[in-house]
């Protein structure tokens, strides 16, 4: 079907891929607990979009560029753990804002999460999902394997496999949005339930940046 071989057994390894834990959906989770479905799907965005130009690089062989050439890996690999890491940094003190204010009233919490406003989730979540090498490879790896090489029109065969992915995505991502709503009450009912689960989140992305600075081409 335009190019593509194996559907089937591409939609097999796309499901679960898309349901590995990553810093994208972890993000998104996280936006949407805080402040909502709206701007949930705000940071979705931004990880569709991020999505969409790794695999238009990866159709254009960039990330075989970046397999090939160990220094350019190695400036993209460091230059997102330590994106990764500032956002790991910035959670763990909010949570340890929490942590102190965990007394006060709900009102005055509120008041003091008001800066939180200028986070810019669909930038932030931009950045994140483009400063990861290792989906750019990945896509490259996974991709050309169910492309037929005899196709006409390759590009085509990119785009089908494309808009599987990002179908699979958006249904994750909403899952995820509408489950992070759900944790929003308990939140803001729970200063501690809430410090502990950004604790979480940071030390999670810390995580995925010290993975990242151990990946290798």
């Amino acid at each position: 079907m335009l190019g593509v071989i194996d559907l089937p057994t591409y939609l097999a390894g796309l499901v679960l891929i898309v349901l590995l834990p990553g810093p994208n959906s972890l993000y998104v989770l996280s936006v949407a607990a805080r402040k909502g479905v709206r701007t949930g799907y705000t940071a979705a965005a931004g990880v569709w979009c991020g999505d969409t130009v790794l695999m238009t690089l990866s159709a254009a062989g960039v990330a075989s560029l970046l397999q090939a050439n160990a220094v350019l890996f190695g400036i993209v690999k460091y230059a997102g753990a330590g994106y990764l890491t500032w956002l790991a940094v910035g959670m763990l003190r909010a949570a340890w804002s929490m942590w102190r204010t965990r007394h006060e009233r709900a009102e005055e919490s509120e008041v003091a999460a008001a800066p939180a406003t200028e986070e810019r989730p669909y930038r932030r979540a931009l950045v994140i999902s483009l400063f990861n090498p290792k989906a750019i490879l990945f896509f490259v790896a996974f991709f050309v394997q169910f492309v037929d090489p005899g196709y006409a029109y390759p590009a085509l065969s990119f785009v089908v496999l494309g808009a599987f992915a990002q179908f699979a995505s958006f249904l994750y991502l909403t899952a995820l949005i509408f489950s992070g709503t759900k944790l929003a009450a308990a939140f803001r009912r729970r200063k501690r339930l809430s410090a502990g689960a950004t604790s979480a989140a940071g030390a999670l992305f810390l995580g995925f940046a010290v993975k990242l600075t151990l990946a290798s081409t």
